[in-house]
C-alpha cells in the first residue's frame, strides 16, 4: 500500500481484528473514510479504496500512552513534539498525553496551546497535562479551567508529589469539577533521601545511596485515603512495588474511586539490571526486586491496575554517561506493545484482547479522549502489527532522539507494521 492520504478510503483487508472496546476479536475487513472507522462490513462501494492486506496481521485500536515526556520546550535536544510523535507512531502509539515538567512548566494557557497548535501536524495526538501547582513549586494551584479552556485534559505534579494532603484535597475537588483526572507521582521525599535505586541487595552491592519502597507506598496511601474519604477519583501514576499493589487493591474492592498504571520494565525488568552501573536502567520509581515486579504482572492480570502506560523519558547519552549522577528516566513508546507481548502473552499471563484493552482502551477512557475503538464514526486511528514476529532493540534504530532504552539488546516478540493517524499512514516497517 501506497501512503494513504487523508480523506480518501482505505480497505484493511483480512488481518484479525481485536477492539477491546466492544470484545471483538476475528478475522474480517475493516473500512476507512474520510479519516475515521466506515464499518467492520461496508455499507458502501470500496472498489476504488487502497487497500492494505493485513493478512497475518492483528488489527487494532491505536495504543494510548497516557505518560510521556516529550521535553518540549525547553530541553528539545532530548526529545520534541515531532521526534516523541515518531517514535510514537512506530511504536503504534497513536495518542499520548504529555506531562507538564518542561520548562516553562505546563502551568497557563498560552504554554498549553503552543502545545496543541504545534502538535496538530505530528504524527500522533497529543494531549497536555498540566501542572498542578504553579511551575511545580507545590504551593499555589493553577487555575484549572483556563488551562483546561486551552487544551489541558488532566493535571499532576509528575516528577514532583504534591507536597501535602491538604493540597492534594484541594486540587481533586477542583479537578474533579471540570472532570479532568488527577495523576499523582506518588513520593515521600522523607523516604527517598537522594536514593537513586532501589534501596536493597544491589544498591548494597554497589555501595549507592537507595530508596526505600516506603517512599512509593506512604504516598500512595494518602492518595488512596483522601479518595475514599472523599469520593474524589484519583489515578496514581508509575506503580512500582508490591505495596502499592497491595494497597490499590484494597482500596479497589472496597470501591474508593482509584485507579493506576505501570509501566514496561516494571514487569519485564529488576534491580539486577543496574549491576553494570548503566545509568539507562535507572528511573524513578526504580526498578525493584522480582517479588515486586511478580506483584505487578498479579495487579495487571486481577484489575488492580487499569493501564500500561510508559514514562517515556528521553535523555542524551552524555545526560547519561555519569551512573551516580545521571537523571532518572528511560525511553518506552517504541518498544511498550512488545514488551508487553513479551513479558505478558507469550508467557500466557494475558491474553492480546486484555493487553489491547490496558494500553488502548481503558487508558483513553481514563482520560476522556476519543480513542481507542474500531466503533463506526471514531478517528481511524489504528496499529496493525504480527504478534509473533521477534526483532532485536538497537538503539540506533529508534525514531526518537534519544537511546536511553533499558530494553537494548533484548529480542522482543511483536512487532508494529503499519500505524495509522485518522486513516494516513505514518508508519511503516521497513
Amino acid at each position: 500500500m501506497e501512503k494513504n492520504q487523508a480523506g480518501k478510503k482505505l480497505w484493511i483487508r483480512g488481518a484479525r481484528v481485536i477492539d477491546p472496546s466492544r470484545n471483538i476479536d476475528a478475522c474480517q475487513d475493516v473500512f476507512v473514510s474520510g479519516g475515521r472507522i466506515a464499518a467492520l462490513t461496508p455499507e458502501t462501494d470500496f472498489s476504488d479504496a487502497d487497500v492494505l492486506d493485513g493478512s497475518g496481521l492483528v488489527c487494532a485500536p491505536g495504543l494510548v500512552d497516557m505518560h510521556v515526556h516529550l521535553r518540549d520546550p525547553g530541553q528539545t535536544y532530548k526529545e520534541d513534539i515531532e521526534t516523541g510523535c515518531s517514535a510514537a507512531a512506530a511504536g503504534g502509539v497513536t495518542s499520548l498525553a504529555c506531562m507538564p515538567n518542561t520548562s516553562p512548566v505546563l502551568d497557563n494557557p498560552a504554554v498549553i496551546g503552543d502545545i496543541v497548535k504545534r502538535a496538530a501536524s505530528a504524527k500522533a495526538h497529543v494531549y497536555p497535562v498540566a501542572a498542578v501547582t504553579a511551575s511545580l513549586g507545590g504551593e499555589k494551584l493553577n487555575d484549572f479551567a483556563a488551562l483546561k479552556a486551552a487544551g489541558a485534559i488532566a493535571v499532576s505534579d509528575d516528577g514532583r508529589p504534591v507536597p501535602t494532603a491538604g493540597q492534594m484535597m484541594d486540587a481533586m475537588k477542583a479537578a474533579a469539577a471540570l472532570s479532568m483526572p488527577v495523576l499523582s507521582h506518588c513520593e515521600d521525599f522523607s523516604l527517598t533521601r537522594g536514593g537513586i535505586m532501589n534501596e536493597g541487595e544491589v544498591s548494597h552491592a554497589l555501595q549507592v545511596p537507595g530508596i526505600h519502597r516506603g517512599a512509593e507506598d506512604v504516598a500512595t496511601a494518602r492518595e488512596i485515603a483522601i479518595a475514599a474519604a472523599t469520593g474524589l477519583p484519583v489515578h496514581i501514576c508509575h506503580v512500582s512495588t508490591r505495596g502499592s499493589v497491595a494497597l490499590l487493591r484494597d482500596a479497589r474492592r472496597r470501591g474508593a474511586p482509584v485507579t493506576g498504571e505501570t509501566a514496561p520494565h516494571y514487569f519485564l525488568l529488576t534491580e539486577e539490571t543496574l549491576r553494570g552501573r548503566d545509568a539507562d536502567y535507572r528511573m524513578n520509581p526504580p526498578l525493584r526486586t522480582q517479588d515486586d515486579r511478580e506483584a505487578v504482572i498479579e495487579g495487571l492480570c486481577d484489575g488492580t491496575l487499569s493501564a500500561i502506560a510508559t514514562d517515556h523519558a528521553p535523555h542524551s547519552p552524555e545526560d547519561k554517561a555519569d551512573f551516580l549522577r545521571a537523571p532518572n528516566g528511560s525511553i518506552g513508546m517504541e518498544t511498550s506493545l512488545a514488551a508487553g507481548i513479551t513479558a505478558l502473552v507469550a508467557t500466557g499471563r494475558l491474553d492480546l484482547p486484555r493487553l489491547l484493552w490496558l494500553m488502548s482502551t481503558e487508558p483513553a477512557r481514563l482520560l476522556g479522549i476519543p480513542a481507542g475503538t474500531l466503533v463506526p464514526g471514531a478517528p481511524a486511528d489504528i496499529v496493525l502489527f504480527d504478534p509473533d514476529e521477534e526483532w532485536n532493540v538497537d538503539p540506533a534504530k529508534l525514531h526518537g532522539k534519544s537511546r536511553n532504552t533499558p530494553f537494548k539488546g533484548m529480542t522482543l516478540r511483536g512487532r508494529v507494521r503499519y500505524t495509522l493517524l485518522e486513516g494516513r499512514l505514518v508508519y511503516r516497517a521497513e
